[in-house]
């Protein structure tokens, strides 16, 4: 199988374009439509659907995608380890991260990246809602929490203590919570799951944080509104350090109730499919961010 054809419909199936692709390798929209058609016969299958407005994944094209993915990884693995690349890595990394965190702690990193690695290219998915590494079939994923699914392996980037804080005039007009129990009552700025949550602290008390007892009028998905409500004077809220540091910092957020955090012993991880080659623009990748962000010692609560 023809290893040119496969990455053709690699990165078609991803644009859902076969002349942007084919340009983007260099051939012909009539080029890159004849090679596509030479692997369907080959695979006795339609990968891609065609028509005069748009292109589609065939079913049994997106089942086909992951396979094609990682015979291309196997083979970029091969010859990296046999010295065969002329240069630097090269082509797209398919990355999903949170949009909260990229958007403080990556975006910032990219030009330094692309001045190291001018050869490749990110695909970035960004969102803070729960997502599927392996069915949206990225190269390499940041999640926070712990690693139980069986299905990825990772590595740990840094830290993910989850903290309580609100903004000074919240404090002023509201008053400021001494101890757990007292946040009764007060408003709190939820995140989506306003399922109990348990607090610890350094002496390894715990205790909880009940939503029900505290007035939800604010429920949100996405970290940098919930900051930003915080900062507004909304309400009390739950974020990651990584978050909200520079606010707190600076005076514009306090933590509420500083010798508490969150007790869900969650990290953040750069994980990837079981199943997959660590490919060479992966390992560059999740080394890079590890170098840049894994010391963040503001983080760590």
């Amino acid at each position: 199988m023809d290893t040119d054809n496969l990455r053709l419909f690699v990165m078609a199936a991803e644009r859902l374009n076969i002349s942007a692709a084919g340009r983007e390798l260099g051939l012909a929209p009539a080029v890159a439509s004849a090679r596509l058609a030479k692997l369907e016969q080959e695979l006795g299958v339609e990968l891609l659907r065609r028509t005069t407005r748009k292109v589609s994944l065939s079913l049994e094209g997106s089942d086909f995608l992951p396979y094609a993915r990682e015979i291309l990884a196997q083979a970029d693995a091969g010859r990296a380890a046999l010295g065969g690349t002329e240069a630097g890595p090269k082509g797209t990394l398919r990355f999903a991260a949170p949009s909260s965190f990229a958007q403080l702690h990556i975006m910032p990193l990219l030009p330094l990246f692309y001045e190291a690695y001018p050869d490749l290219t990110l695909d970035l998915r960004l969102s803070d809602t729960r997502f599927d590494a392996i069915e949206g079939s990225f190269d390499l994923a940041l999640r926070s929490g712990p690693l139980s699914d069986s299905s990825l392996k990772g590595r740990k980037l840094a830290d993910d203590a989850r903290v309580l804080c609100a903004s000074p005039a919240y404090l002023d007009a509201q008053g400021t919570p001494g101890s757990p129990s007292e946040l009764d009552g007060h408003r709190l700025i939820a995140w989506s799951n306003l399922e109990p949550r348990e607090l610890v602290n350094a002496a390894g008390d715990t205790a909880r944080l009940d939503p029900a007892r505290m007035i939800c009028r604010t429920i949100v998905d996405d970290g940098d509104a919930q900051r930003e409500a915080t900062l507004a004077g909304a309400g009390v809220s739950m974020n990651s350090l990584w978050n909200v540091a520079h606010e707190i910092a600076g005076g514009r957020l306090v933590r509420v109730l500083p010798e508490w955090k969150m007790n869900d012993r969650s990290v953040l991880w750069l994980v990837y499919p079981r199943t997959n080659v660590l490919t060479p623009k992966t390992r560059i990748f999740m080394d890079f961010l590890i170098r840049h962000l894994a010391d963040r010692t503001g983080w760590r609560g």
